[in-house]
């Protein structure tokens, strides 16, 4: 019954001021990431270099495979059928950079960031925190902050454009695959097609939004795992948040994003 009764309490309603609280917490969290990435001193390159590697391993196969079928069924069977009933199956291709690039691409992207990369900083600084190793540190003189957070943040940040881009390219595949291989459209078309909707503004703000959500992942999932206290089950709950809180974060600041990025190049709307 005390275990029951502790969890309707965990699972009820939270006062409004603890988003604000959490709000505060993570924007103090941020200043001091970036206080501690402009001091000098690099004695947290080691562990830069191994989150990067990492990261690599843990979320580039993922992300191939869920945009090429992102690619393959949105963007080359959906659209592509659409045309096709149309007779313009040729001009589906140029919707397929539009949509992995601008808006849906990067956000899956972010989202597979979220859940492989994201979950693995909650739960470790989530771990330590519990095992109180973060307070062992600080005795010891090492700052968690600048050789646990900041390094991991620091290698989101400049792996989501790698990320992005495979991500992008993995749709392109899937996009081909179905436009191409599904529909039979002619593959010289395809090509000519593909980038007549894109230019290379697209490509760059395409790559600074994948940086930005890097960074709403990072400081999010450090926040969340750095705010456990209690047991293990509150690691769970920290991984389950971290996940929610990224995705909508990326997507809200994604819409403001694209808003203003159409509202400041407006011919970039335009069919061509």
């Amino acid at each position: 019954m005390g275990r029951v009764a502790g969890y309707a309490a965990s699972a009820s309603p939270q006062p409004p001021w603890l988003w604000i609280d959490r709000l505060g917490g993570f924007a103090a969290l941020g200043a001091r990431c970036t206080a501690e990435l402009v001091s000098p001193g690099m004695s947290w390159r080691r562990e830069l270099i191994r989150q990067v590697i990492t990261i690599v391993q843990r979320s580039v196969v993922t992300l191939f495979v869920i945009n090429l079928a992102f690619g393959f069924s949105a963007a080359g069977i959906s659209a592509g059928g659409v045309l096709a009933s149309f007779g313009a199956i040729d001009r589906a291709a140029a919707i397929v950079p539009i949509v992995s690039l601008r808006e849906v691409g990067v956000l899956v992207t972010a989202s597979v960031a979220a859940g492989a990369i994201g979950t693995m900083i909650t739960a470790e600084l989530g771990a330590r925190k519990i095992r109180e190793e973060l307070d062992a540190l600080a005795v010891l003189g090492v700052d968690p902050i600048r050789n646990l957070v900041l390094p991991r943040v620091v290698a989101l940040v400049l792996m989501m454009p790698v990320l992005n881009m495979v991500g992008f390219l993995a749709s392109l595949l899937g996009g081909y695959l179905g436009i191409v291989g599904f529909y039979g459209a002619n593959p010289e078309a395809f090509a000519q097609q593909l980038v007549t909707n894109t230019a290379w503004l697209d490509l760059w703000a395409s790559q600074g939004k994948a940086i930005i959500f890097g960074v709403i992942i990072g400081l999010v999932s450090a926040y969340k795992g750095l705010s456990v206290s209690g047991s293990a089950e509150s690691v769970g709950r920290a991984v389950n948040e971290c996940v929610v809180a990224s995705i909508v974060g990326c997507g809200a600041v994604g819409l403001f994003y694209s808003a203003l990025f159409l509202a400041i190049s407006p011919d970039i709307a335009v069919p061509r």
